[in-house]
């Protein structure tokens, strides 16, 4: 239903342009909004009307009427006043709140229908009959997937739709504790680089506006509705490799995970032997903080030993020490691309099997 926020905005609205006085009820009686002017208990009376064949009635000196869709009583309205051109304002209001009403059911029916094409529920026919009867544009999009930090707040979702849902073809869904799903019209995007672009704009927007931190990992195109289910298991993968592999990206696309989505997908036992074929039976501890950070800057200045000196303001002998004194250690010699492209490997296997137990 409407949220009680909605209801009191626009019941308030109303007020400011009629000066009159509403109250808006369930069909139980149960008050869900009002600007004031109730000088009484309504509730039997309330349950008594929603209950009768009447669709309006004056009664203790204000005006009820039904809201009614689906031809299922949804709302009863109240104005506290008896003239005629109360009822006539009543009249303009309940049918205000009715349209409301229908169009949030609309959505409501909209978004079920995105989140079971999203998780595979339906069938290819249901799927575009459904489509079309709800009006949804067939268009090209792509599966945003927003992992928050923490606890999620249930208001972070509505966010979403207001800030990067504007058109129809847009919808922002719920499907677990931790995640939305953002499933954009992208047709004005043509390049790699809008999307990134965007994803970093959804980053950054929710972390100033909401106060959270998210990761966004999105999928390739879905030319067509049947396609999303494809594109948002890819941008989930991109969610779970860029926690692997990729921790420092707040924004992972699946088209350029690389090498993390092939070691992400080999199996366990597999990941195992090829630790046990490099290292042994036990894996070196070498990976202190000084060691870590001397290899991911001499990686990130491709193996330049001058310029991985300069970075990290230190001697370029102290740097061939600690070199040599790793190789010492695991047996590569990770100044020569091959051991260096083996080494690389095997850390991100490692990482793989310690994320896959937990650890």
């Amino acid at each position: 239903m409407l949220s009680n926020h909605k209801i009191q905005t626009t019941l308030e609205e109303i007020k400011g342009i009629t000066r009159m006085e509403f109250t808006l009820f369930d069909e139980h009686g149960g008050m869900l909004a009002s600007t004031g002017g109730i000088d009484r208990d309504f509730q039997e009376a309330v349950v008594s009307f929603a209950e009768s064949m009447a669709e309006s009635q004056m009664l203790f000196g204000s005006h009820f009427f039904k809201v009614i869709t689906d031809d299922e009583v949804r709302y009863i309205l109240l104005v506290h006043a008896a003239s005629d051109e109360a009822y006539m304002v009543g009249k303009l209001a309940a049918c205000q709140l009715r349209n409301l009403a229908e169009a949030y059911m609309e959505q409501l029916d909209r978004s079920n229908l995105m989140q079971n094409i999203l998780l595979g529920n339906m069938l290819v026919v249901d799927m575009y009959n459904k489509a079309r009867r709800l009006h949804i544009e067939q268009t090209e999009r792509v599966i945003f997937v927003i992992a928050v930090e923490g606890k999620k707040d249930s208001n972070l979702t509505e966010l979403v739709r207001r800030m990067f849902c504007g058109s129809g073809r847009d919808f922002a869904i719920e499907v677990d504790e931790q995640n939305i799903v953002l499933l954009k019209d992208v047709r004005d995007k043509k390049s790699e680089e809008e999307l990134a672009g965007f994803a970093r704009m959804l980053v950054d927007n929710l972390q100033c506006e909401a106060m959270v931190r998210v990761r966004v990992g999105y999928g390739n195109r879905a030319p067509d509705l049947q396609s999303i289910a494809k594109s948002y298991q890819e941008a989930l993968m991109a969610i779970e490799v860029g926690k692997i592999f990729y921790a420092d990206k707040e924004v992972v696309s699946y088209g350029r995970l690389g090498i993390g989505r092939l070691i992400y997908q080999i199996p366990m036992s597999l990941c195992e032997m090829f630790i046990r074929e490099v290292f042994g039976e036990e894996v070196p501890d070498v990976f202190t903080e000084e060691n870590v950070v001397t290899i991911e800057s001499f990686f990130e200045n491709n193996l330049n030993i001058s310029e991985t000196a300069r970075q990290l303001y230190v001697h370029r002998n102290t740097l061939v020490y600690r070199l040599e004194r790793l190789e010492k250690a695991i047996g590569l010699d990770i100044r020569k691309f091959e051991d260096a492209m083996l080494f690389k490997i095997t850390m991100m296997v490692l990482a793989h099997m310690r994320y896959q137990k937990g650890i």
